[in-house]
């Protein structure tokens, strides 16, 4: 298994759309979706061969086989200093998790703003012991979901974010070839560069998942030789969506799930001891139980029953695991919708419009203490390979048990 590792820089405004059913407007998004990316990829690949693909020929392979590369969405890796600065970070990217909260009328992270923290184990050491939780920051102030991205470097933590603008054209007359009368239209893009002051170019991180090593290497070289070629986004006949993608090869991170779903549960055993405070109850829900959580790192497409749902049940878990026989219980979900379309580029045709479960959400389960040996490969491979549909596109990218839930209120960064 090979890593690929994108950097991309945008040197023109990006025009990354997402048009909602019965919208008239194409509001742009916060980041690269990885499907993008691979149609980009695929497209550059296309108009370059002179042969037509084949199955089993290295272009199905990546992007159309069962086991096909992974491509992720590429995340904004400029962090937002102060108001007004702004400087490129080499650290790892990070979606915050739904359960995250700040201040309603001060948010962010420390020093400059009054600090975000996690709630869901609060959250539920509340419900367990049948209590109301309405929380506030340490101050006493009211607070409110935080979302967004992240960074940490050593004990301090950085906002990633990208601005946005409106483009106004006019629209174009098809047989006279000059602007159409009563025709204007405004496009949302990203902008290229973030700052007013001292501008930095709007940068963004992705990575590539290829499970055969010389195919790796292959994309590798491709990706290195036509960087400057591709183009990401619509409107690219009209200046739109010119980056240049650097590109490098490396193993795959070190797994560290253990040490994470570990880390969670002694969080949550020492929290359940200070709620104690209140009764404890018999028989103990924490007694003999594994917890862990599975944050999605991208929008999710799940099916169960033929039907679109929001929530990664029991068994949907189960069968991505390929654990039906566990004993697994959902404790807490925290989710909500969006719709994702786009455009096929190979077919000339909109793709469906897809109801998604949105980035960021929250999924607590337990199981027997005695199957976390059994779970810990499963988990992995989710964290791999991704769940629901179009994972490949970069769907469905989760990682369990988040760091970030450790972050208690008292202590928040």
């Amino acid at each position: 298994m090979k890593q690929i590792t994108l950097t991309i820089t945008a040197h023109s405004p990006l025009a990354i759309g997402q048009r909602k059913p019965g919208g008239s407007v194409s509001e742009a998004m916060d980041y690269i979706p990885g499907t993008v990316i691979r149609g980009a990829i695929a497209g550059q690949i296309l108009r370059q061969t002179q042969e037509t693909p084949e199955t089993g020929d290295d272009f199905h392979r990546l992007f159309v086989d069962e086991q096909a590369a992974v491509f992720r969405n590429g995340y904004p890796a400029v962090a937002r200093v102060n108001d007004d600065t702004y400087e490129l970070r080499a650290e790892a990217i990070s979606v915050l998790p739904v359960t995250a909260l700040s201040s309603k009328t001060d948010g962010g992270f420390k020093p400059g703003k009054a600090g975000v923290f996690d709630s869901l184990i609060d959250s539920y050491c509340a419900k367990e012991h049948g209590l109301f939780y309405e929380p506030n920051d340490i101050t006493g102030n009211r607070v409110e979901p935080f979302s967004g991205f992240y960074s940490k470097s050593g004990t301090s933590h950085a906002t990633h974010s990208v601005n946005k603008r409106l483009l106004t054209r006019v629209g174009i007359n098809r047989q006279r070839a000059t602007a159409q009368d009563e025709i204007l239209y405004s496009l949302e893009v990203l902008n290229e560069t973030q700052g007013k002051q001292q501008p930095v170019p709007s940068v963004y991180r992705s990575t590539i998942l290829v499970n055969d090593d010389a195919l790796a290497e292959q994309l590798l070289a491709f990706i290195q030789g036509n960087g400057d070629r591709i183009r990401l986004g619509g409107s690219a006949s009209r200046g739109l969506g010119q980056v240049s993608i650097a590109a490098t090869l490396a193993e795959e991170p070190a797994n560290s799930l253990p040490h994470r779903v570990t880390a969670f549960n002694t969080k949550l055993q020492e929290r359940w001891a200070l709620w104690n405070t209140f009764g404890s109850l018999d028989p103990d829900p924490l007694q003999d139980r594994l917890f862990f959580t599975i944050d999605f790192q991208a929008d999710a497409i799940l099916t169960e029953h033929w039907r679109r749902t929001m929530v990664l049940s029991e068994a949907m878990l189960k069968q991505s695991a390929d654990l039906a026989s566990s004993e697994i219980r959902l404790e807490m979900a925290y989710s909500s919708y969006d719709y994702r379309s786009g455009w096929n580029a190979a077919w000339g045709l909109p793709k469906d419009v897809e109801l998604v479960t949105k980035i960021g959400s929250v999924f607590l389960y337990s199981i027997p203490m005695s199957e976390g040996d059994g779970w810990y490969e499963c988990l992995a491979q989710l964290e791999r390979w991704g769940v629901g549909d179009r994972a490949s596109e970069g769907f469905g990218q989760v990682r369990v048990c988040n760091e970030f839930h450790q972050v208690m209120r008292e202590a928040s960064v």
